[in-house]
C-alpha cells in the first residue's frame, strides 16, 4: 500500500513538474498567452517625446501624444542615487537573479498564500515589473489570461536578462514608468518635480520618485505631499538598509520637508510657446493638394506651396522617412529639434512684452475705453456695428458651435451666452476666478491688446526670438508669423530703396507741399500729413523718410509708379499676393506678417542680401543621428550701392526722426530703423537693426476697430517702440550675449552717397560727403 502511495506521488509529482515545462514551453513560443517576437524582446517599441533645444541647449519644451510625454536617458545620465534607490525598494537582489528571484518568490508565497500576510512584500523583480509594463499589462483582459499573467511575466524576465544587460533594464524600467502629471520617464519626472536633469537628483528627490513606483496616484507629492514624504522615508530606510546610505544621512533626510520645483507639463506653457506651435505645424505639415483648400484659402495654398517646395523643414516628416519606410513621427519618435532660439534672448523679449504691454499699456488702453458702451471697440463706431461683430465672434467659439450641433436654436444660444456663469479668465497678474456672461468674456477678451515680435541675424538668418501674442494659454493666434496687419508707414523703406534702384538720393531736394495724384479711376487722391514743417521749403528725401512725411512719399510714388513697388516689396520675402498698386500704397494699407518685414529689413543691414528666417540648425535621432541640417537661404534683392544709401536714411529715422525716442531707453547703438502707424491708430509698428540683430514689433487689437483714440499711445513710437527698445536693452545689459552698443555699420571708405546726384528737375546737388549726412 505504501508503495502504491510512494509511486503515485512520484507519477503525480512528474506530472506537475512535466506540465509545468509544457506550460512554459507553450508560453515561451507564444502558444499559451501572448509572447512578443524576438524582434519585439530586443527591440521594444517605446514612444518617446521629441525634444525642442534652443541654441544654448535649453529644452524649450516636448512634443507627445497624451501620456506618451517621455523623453529617452540612458544609464549613464542617471543619477547613482536614482539607481541605489531603485533597487534598494524594488529588487534589492537585482544584481545576482537572472530576472526570477526564487527566494523572494519563496517568501511572497509562504507569507502570502500561506499564512495570508498582507505587508509580506512582493516577489517581482524589476526585470518582471519591466516585462509587465512592456507587454502584458495590457493583454490580461479575461480570466484565463489574468491566471496566465505572472508565468508570462516570468519567461518576458528571463528573455529581457538574456538580450538585454542589467544597466540596460534599469535605464528601460526608468524610462518607462508613468510618473503622472503628463512626466512619463525619469527625464520628464526629474524636470517636472525637481526642475533638473536625472544626473543632478539628489538623494532625498531621487527617494521622492522611487517611491511613487509603488502606487503613483497614492504617492503623488504635487496632491499628497505628506504621504509622498512618508513613503520617501520608508525609501530612504530601504537604502540604509541595503548599505547605499549611512545611520546618519538617513536620519537627516528623513527630517527634510518635501519641496518640489513642480513644472506643469504642457505645450501651452513655457518659454517660446508661439514658436514651438509654429514650428510643429511646419514640420507636419502634408503637401500642398489645392482641393483641400476651401475658396478664401487660396493665398496660404499658394504660400503652402512654395513652402514645401523652397523649405525642406516644412513638411519635414511627410519628406523623411525612417529605416522601416515609414515617416518620422515628432510625437514618438524621441527627435532632437536643434532651434535658432536663444532661450535668454527669447525670455527678454517675452519680459519685455510684459513690461511695456502688459504693466504700460494695457492699463491705459482700459482706462481710455473705461464707460464707453462701445468698449473695446472705438468710440466712434456705431453701437449696431459693435452689436454686428460681437455676433461674429459669438458664432466663431466652440460653445456656439458645440450647442448648434445640438440641436440648439439660436434664442437657446443667446440666452445660455448671456446668463453669468463661474469662469478662470487671464490678467496680466495672473489668472482670475470671476463670474460673467460668456458674452461678457467675449468683450473682454477684446479688450486685450496684442503683440507680435521678432528677432534675427541678418547674416545667417537665425531666429532668436519669437513672441506671437501676450499669453498663448488665451490668444492662440500667432502674431509673429502667421497674421498679417497693415504696415504703414514700415512699408516706406521699400518705396525709397525703389527710389535709390532708380536713380535717386537722400540728397535730393523736395519741395514741401501737398501732393495730389490722379489714381486709374480717374480720382484725386491727397494725403493727409502728420505735419506742416517746413512746409513750402526744400526738403531732402533722407528728411522725408526721418520724419515719415506722407507728401513726400506721395511725390516719389507719382514719379515711380505702384506697379514697380509692388514686385520688388514682393522681392524682399513678402509673399502677400493681395497687394494692390495702387497710388496710396506708399502709405503702407498692405497687410504683412511680423516676420516677413524683419526679414526684409535684413537686407539692410546686410549690404542689400535678404537671408530668410532659420528657425532649425539640425534635427536628430533619438541615438543622436544627424538626420537634416538647415543652412541660411540668402537672395540679393537691391544693389550694395542702393543698400548704402537706404543704411544712411534709415539711421536718420533714429538720429533725427520719428525712432529718435530709442535713445531715451539708454540705447546708443549705430543703428537704422522704422516706426509705422495706420488709419485711427489700428495697428502700431517698430522695425528696427543693428549690425548684427534685426528686430521687429507690432501692436493692436484683435480687430482693426478696436484701436486707442489718441495717437499719443496708439502710434508706432509709443505703442511698438518701446517693446523693441525694453528687449535690446535687455540684451545688451547681459554680456554673455556678446552683443555691443560700440558695434558700427561698416561703409566703404570714400562712399558718397550724395555725390553727383540730381533732382529730377535737373538741379545739381552739391556734394556734402558722410558728414553731413550722419550728422
Amino acid at each position: 500500500m505504501i508503495r502504491k502511495i510512494i509511486k503515485a506521488l512520484w507519477i503525480f509529482l512528474v506530472v506537475v513538474v512535466l506540465a509545468i515545462v509544457v506550460i512554459f514551453v507553450s508560453i515561451s513560443k507564444g502558444w499559451i498567452g501572448y509572447m512578443p517576437p524576438v524582434e519585439e524582446l530586443e527591440n521594444p517599441s517605446y514612444k518617446f517625446a521629441t525634444e525642442i533645444f534652443s541654441e544654448d541647449e535649453k529644452v524649450l519644451g516636448t512634443w507627445s501624444y497624451s501620456k506618451e510625454n517621455r523623453v529617452y536617458t540612458a544609464y549613464k545620465d542617471l543619477s547613482p542615487s536614482i539607481i541605489n534607490a531603485l533597487i534598494a525598494t524594488e529588487d534589492v537582489r537585482f544584481v545576482k537573479h537572472s530576472g526570477i528571484d526564487a527566494k523572494a518568490l519563496f517568501r511572497a508565497f509562504v507569507k502570502r498564500g500561506l499564512m495570508f500576510q498582507k505587508n509580506a512584500g512582493g516577489g517581482s523583480t524589476l526585470s518582471q515589473q519591466l516585462a509587465k509594463q512592456l507587454f502584458t499589462e495590457k493583454v490580461a483582459r479575461n480570466t484565463l489570461q489574468r491566471l496566465f499573467q505572472k508565468p508570462i511575466e516570468w519567461v518576458i524576465a528571463v528573455k529581457l536578462e538574456r538580450y538585454y544587460t542589467k544597466e540596460e533594464i534599469l535605464s528601460m524600467y526608468l524610462n518607462k514608468f508613468d510618473f503622472l502629471n503628463n512626466a512619463v520617464g525619469i527625464k520628464t519626472a526629474a524636470h517636472t518635480y525637481f526642475a533638473c536633469e536625472p544626473k543632478d537628483l539628489k538623494i532625498e528627490e531621487a527617494a521622492t520618485l522611487v517611491g511613487m513606483c509603488k502606487n503613483p496616484s497614492l504617492y503623488n507629492p504635487v496632491r499628497f505631499n505628506e504621504r509622498s514624504r512618508g513613503r520617501r522615508n520608508v525609501v530612504l530606510e530601504q537604502m540604509r538598509k541595503a548599505g547605499y546610505i549611512t545611520d546618519a544621512e538617513c536620519d537627516s533626510l528623513q527630517t527634510l520637508p518635501l519641496k518640489l520645483k513642480y513644472n506643469r507639463v504642457d505645450h501651452k506653457e513655457g518659454l517660446a510657446t508661439y514658436f514651438r506651435e509654429y514650428l510643429r505645424g511646419v514640420m507636419t505639415a502634408p503637401k500642398p493638394v489645392k482641393s483641400d483648400y476651401r475658396g478664401w484659402q487660396m493665398q496660404k495654398f499658394y504660400e503652402d506651396s512654395i513652402a514645401w517646395e523652397t523649405n525642406p523643414l516644412y513638411g519635414w516628416c511627410a519628406k523623411n522617412k525612417k529605416k522601416d519606410g515609414t515617416n518620422y513621427n515628432i510625437y514618438t519618435d524621441g527627435l532632437k529639434i536643434y532651434t535658432t532660439i536663444n532661450s535668454r534672448m527669447q525670455q527678454y523679449a517675452e519680459d519685455a512684452v510684459k513690461e511695456h504691454l502688459g504693466d504700460y499699456l494695457q492699463p491705459v488702453f482700459f482706462k481710455e475705453k473705461e464707460g464707453s458702451k462701445n468698449a473695446p471697440y472705438a468710440r466712434s463706431l456705431p453701437e449696431k456695428r459693435v452689436e454686428e461683430l460681437l455676433i461674429k465672434a459669438m458664432k466663431q467659439t466652440d460653445r456656439y458651435r458645440l450647442m448648434k450641433e445640438a440641436g440648439a436654436s439660436e434664442q437657446q444660444i443667446r440666452k445660455a451666452f448671456d446668463t453669468p456663469e463661474e469662469m478662470t479668465v487671464f490678467s496680466w497678474k495672473g489668472d482670475k476666478d470671476t463670474i460673467m456672461t460668456p458674452m461678457d468674456s467675449i468683450r473682454y477678451y477684446k479688450s486685450f491688446l496684442r503683440t507680435g515680435f521678432m528677432s534675427m541675424d541678418p547674416v545667417s538668418g537665425h531666429v532668436k526670438a519669437y513672441v506671437g501674442g501676450p499669453n498663448y494659454v488665451y490668444f492662440q493666434y500667432d502674431m509673429a508669423m502667421v497674421g498679417r496687419r497693415q504696415v504703414g508707414s514700415t512699408i516706406k523703406p521699400y518705396l525709397y530703396t525703389l527710389a535709390m534702384e532708380n536713380g535717386f538720393s537722400p540728397c535730393d531736394q523736395i519741395r514741401h507741399v501737398e501732393q495730389t495724384l490722379i489714381d486709374e479711376n480717374g480720382t484725386p487722391w491727397t494725403p493727409r500729413n502728420a505735419n506742416n514743417k517746413r512746409y513750402g521749403e526744400m526738403v531732402t528725401l533722407k528728411w522725408g523718410l526721418a520724419n515719415s512725411d506722407n507728401w513726400i512719399s506721395a511725390y516719389l510714388i507719382g514719379k515711380l509708379n505702384p506697379y514697380n513697388l509692388v514686385p520688388l516689396i514682393h522681392s524682399f520675402g513678402v509673399r502677400n499676393k493681395a497687394i494692390d498698386p495702387v497710388v496710396s500704397l506708399c502709405l503702407g494699407p498692405c497687410e504683412i506678417s511680423v516676420g516677413e518685414m524683419v526679414s526684409a529689413y535684413t537686407a539692410f543691414a546686410n549690404k542689400g542680401i535678404r537671408v530668410a528666417p532659420l528657425f532649425v540648425t539640425r534635427i536628430e535621432d533619438s541615438d543622436g543621428n544627424v538626420l537634416s541640417t538647415f543652412a541660411p537661404q540668402m537672395e540679393e534683392v537691391i544693389s550694395i550701392s542702393s543698400a548704402y544709401k537706404m543704411l544712411v536714411m534709415l539711421r536718420a529715422v533714429i538720429n533725427e526722426g520719428t525712432g529718435g525716442r530709442v535713445r531715451r531707453y539708454g540705447i546708443t547703438a549705430d543703428m537704422g530703423g522704422k516706426t509705422g502707424t495706420t488709419n485711427d491708430n489700428s495697428d502700431a509698428w517698430f522695425m528696427g537693426f543693428t549690425p548684427s540683430l534685426v528686430s521687429g514689433c507690432w501692436v493692436g487689437g484683435d480687430e482693426r476697430d478696436i484701436h486707442f483714440g489718441r495717437m499719443t499711445y496708439g502710434q508706432g513710437a509709443a505703442a511698438a517702440l518701446p517693446i523693441w527698445a525694453l528687449y535690446m536693452k535687455k540684451v545688451y545689459d547681459d554680456p554673455t550675449l556678446g552683443y555691443d552698443q560700440q558695434e558700427k555699420f561698416k561703409l566703404p571708405e570714400g562712399f558718397d552717397p550724395c555725390a553727383g546726384s540730381e533732382t529730377p528737375d535737373g538741379e545739381v546737388i552739391e556734394e556734402g560727403g558722410l558728414d553731413d549726412l550722419f550728422n
